[in-house]
C-alpha cells in the first residue's frame, strides 16, 4: 500500500489512524501542498481533484478520505470503523460528516489560500473565521457525542477517525475548547492509543 499523504492534512491524518487501527503496513510518499504537488501532473493523474489523501493498492487508487476508509473496512472488517447495525452506522456516518463535510473544508488549504489572496482577507480575520467554523460544528458535535468514552461508544470508529485531526486543528488555531468536553475527552481517549499517536503529524512529519 502507497499512501500519498501530506503530515498535517485532516484528511490524510484520517486515512493514517484508520490504516494503523487495522494493522496494516503501508508506505507514505509526501506530497507538499504548501509547493503545490497536489497540482503536479502526475498527482493529477492519481486524484483528479488534487487532494490527498490518495492511497494506492494493487493499482487501485482510492481517493476521499472517507471513502477510502469504507473501502478498508469491508476489505479487512476488523476491528470495524463503520458500525454493521444500520441505525448505529447512521449515527456514526453522521458524527463524522458533520466534521469531514461541515467543518473541515471551511478551514483547509485551498479556502483559506482564496481568503487571502483573492478576498484580501489578513490573518487575523482568517483565523477569527476558522475558529468559528470550527466552534459552530462542535457546538453540534457536543451535543450529538455519546456516552462512552470515544464519540461513538467503548470503541474507537470512524467517528474519532474525524475528530481527532480536527481537533488537531482546533488547538493550532487557538479555538476554545471549554465548552465541549465530551470531544476533548473522546480526543484525550482516542489519541493515547498507539494507533491514533503513530498518525499524529509530529510522528510523521519528515
Amino acid at each position: 500500500m502507497l499512501l500519498y499523504d501530506y503530515f498535517r492534512s485532516s484528511a490524510a491524518y484520517r486515512v493514517r489512524i484508520a490504516l494503523n487501527l487495522k494493522g496494516l503496513a503501508y508506505e507514505r510518499r509526501d506530497v507538499l501542498l504548501l509547493e503545490n504537488q497536489q497540482r503536479s501532473p502526475e498527482h493529477l493523474r492519481l486524484n483528479p481533484q488534487g487532494f490527498v489523501p490518495a492511497l494506492e493498492v494493487d493499482g487501485l487508487v482510492l481517493t476521499q478520505s472517507l471513502s477510502i476508509i469504507d473501502w478498508l473496512d469491508a476489505t479487512w472488517p476488523e476491528p470495524r470503523l463503520i458500525p454493521a447495525d444500520p441505525a448505529a452506522r447512521a449515527a456514526a456516518t453522521a458524527q463524522a460528516l458533520l466534521v469531514a463535510c461541515d467543518i473541515h473544508p471551511l478551514n483547509n488549504l485551498r479556502v483559506m489560500r482564496y481568503l487571502t489572496h483573492e478576498l484580501k482577507v489578513d490573518e487575523p480575520a482568517r483565523n477569527d473565521w476558522t475558529r468559528h467554523w470550527i466552534a459552530e460544528g462542535f457546538t453540534a458535535l457536543e451535543a450529538m457525542a455519546g456516552s462512552g468514552p470515544f464519540l461513538g461508544g467503548e470503541t474507537p470508529g470512524i467517528a474519532d477517525i474525524c475528530l481527532v485531526p480536527q481537533m488537531y486543528n482546533a488547538r493550532r488555531f487557538e479555538t476554545p475548547l471549554d465548552a465541549f468536553p465530551r470531544l476533548v475527552a473522546a480526543d484525550a481517549a482516542a489519541t493515547a492509543l498507539p494507533a491514533f499517536a503513530a498518525a499524529h503529524p509530529d510522528a510523521v512529519k519528515a
